[in-house]
């Protein structure tokens, strides 16, 4: 066969033209027509074109690519990139292009910046490789495991150190001199977003380089408050003189990562917990002290422990312990969730049998599925025996139950709004789902007056009518201490 005549020598539409091929053209009439955009194209092509010829470009493009080019191409124009990739996984992909460690990357990604052209740089071999010159850094979290009953037969008592969990939101306050000494100090959430802003109060108590891993409280008279008491402080836009008296910060530390332009990450956590003790110390700030740790000679004395915190050390902060945190003593500061590290011992959650009332779609891999769930329980009404709602959940089963629930709601849909179906719940007709919580609040904000803290779906009640499902008075009587919370199955 003739090679393919360059492109302005009749090989067939230039580009930006539209193609005029049918799916009965030959493939030599195909085979003429422009190769599709590259990514690098379709990106300047959106940057420059003006608004007005958007609509004939992507008609264009359209025409060019396949099935797969298509799908990409909408994403990218719509905005709508998340594709269920984690971006542990990116990383781990962009290490093993040039060939390095994904641990290596870990540490200096949050000094980059899309379109990372230094990173890659320094994969491909054509650069040294970029250094963070930000003087109050994030570091990639550590993160601790769910343990298991069965995880303990292997566990030495002796290899791991325990402290509290508290009730909070674990962030990063760190803290460096920038070219002309003074002090920059900023707040990180865990996922490395930057929350300076939203908590001025505690600024001034970072006096000292360096990076501490810890617990964001509210403490009043020398008490820690509950989570939804933090809560009012908490995604604020503006931050008042009022709020901030009303609702003081305070960190509960539990890690040092850097201490003064010593990266200590590489340091065992019984090293590290030492250099902690001595920055605590030397910092002497009342808005800062250290989470204490956990006597324990056995497993049966840790037990004892968790069940009973303010017996155990925790005192007047018991309320506000949310379980136990297991941490090797030979544990290196690890990006990410590395196994057989560090472990949560969390309070067995509360149960109560709910009835689904709502289902949306999800995000990302989960576009296709109804995962997202509204669900309620019984009261009395004007008209009767009623549900409302008390929660939403759209974690907690598995790939099999996603499926099964899926197929329930398409099935059992009675009215669409939007996005959300309605789906049957009556008495003798609907879903039962067993909602595992971590506790209550009240809401005025919610018909039912009351708020659950991360509930998650723990089982289907296939088996339950759901006339059977819980009452709101259950959950009533929760909130005043009068009915004890049914805890979950199993457990220590």
């Amino acid at each position: 066969p003739q090679p393919s005549p360059a492109r302005g020598e009749g090989a067939g539409p230039a580009r930006g033209e539209r193609a005029n091929s049918t799916p009965t053209e030959s493939a030599s009439s195909r085979h003429n027509n422009p190769p599709p955009p590259t990514l690098t194209e379709v990106v300047a092509t959106l940057s420059t074109l003006g608004k007005a010829e958007l609509p004939a470009q992507l008609a264009r493009w359209l025409d060019e690519l396949d099935e797969t080019g298509r799908w990409a191409l909408l994403k990218l124009v719509t905005g709508g990139m998340r594709i269920g990739v984690s971006a542990r996984l990116a990383k781990t992909a962009a290490a093993a292009l040039g060939d390095k460690d994904a641990h290596e990357l870990e540490l200096i990604w949050p000094g980059l910046s899309p379109p990372y052209l230094e990173l890659f740089a320094w994969l491909e071999g054509r650069a040294a490789k970029p250094i963070n010159l930000d003087p109050a850094p994030f570091r990639p979290v550590m993160l601790a495991h769910a343990i298991a009953d069965d995880d303990f037969a292997a566990m030495n008592p002796a290899d791991y150190i325990a402290e509290w969990k508290w009730d909070g939101i674990r962030i990063q306050a760190v803290s460096g001199r920038d070219a002309d000494g003074n002090i920059v100090a900023r707040l990180y959430s865990r996922s490395g977003e930057d929350i300076t802003r939203s908590f001025p109060d505690l600024l001034p108590s970072l006096r000292l380089p360096g990076a501490i891993d810890g617990e964001l409280l509210v403490l009043r008279d020398g008490r820690v408050q509950s989570f939804n008491v933090l809560q009012q402080r908490l995604n604020r836009k503006t931050v008042t003189p009022k709020l901030i008296k009303d609702y003081p910060i305070h960190l509960r530390a539990y890690d040092l990562l850097g201490d003064g332009d010593s990266d200590l990450r590489t340091m065992t956590f019984a090293e590290r917990r030492a250099r902690l003790q001595r920055f605590i110390a030397e910092l002497a700030d009342p808005r800062i002290d250290l989470s204490e740790t956990i006597d324990f000679a056995d497993w049966a004395a840790l037990t004892a422990a968790r069940r009973d915190p303010a017996s155990a050390g925790a005192g007047l902060d018991a309320d506000a312990v949310e379980g136990v945190m297991l941490k090797r003593r030979d544990a290196l500061y690890l990006p990410g969730r590395p196994k057989g590290q560090w472990w949560k011992w969390k309070h067995d959650p509360h149960i109560i049998d709910a009835v689904l009332m709502y289902a949306q779609r999800g995000h990302g891999k989960r576009s296709s599925y109804y995962s997202d769930y509204t669900f309620g329980v019984w009261t009395d009404g004007d008209d009767g025996e009623q549900l409302v709602p008390v929660g939403k959940a759209y974690f907690g089963f598995t790939d099999e139950e996603l499926l099964q629930i899926d197929r329930f709601v398409r099935r059992n849909t009675t009215e669409k709004f939007g996005p959300v179906r309605h789906v049957v719940h009556e008495p003798n007709q609907g879903l039962v789902l067993e909602v595992a919580f971590e506790g209550l609040a009240r809401s005025p904000r919610h018909k039912s007056g009351v708020a659950m803290r991360f509930p998650r779906i723990s089982r289907l009640r296939w088996d339950k009518p759901p006339r059977e499902a819980d009452r709101l008075e259950t959950l009533e009587r929760m909130l005043t201490g009068d009915a004890p919370i049914p805890p979950a199955a199993g457990g220590h």
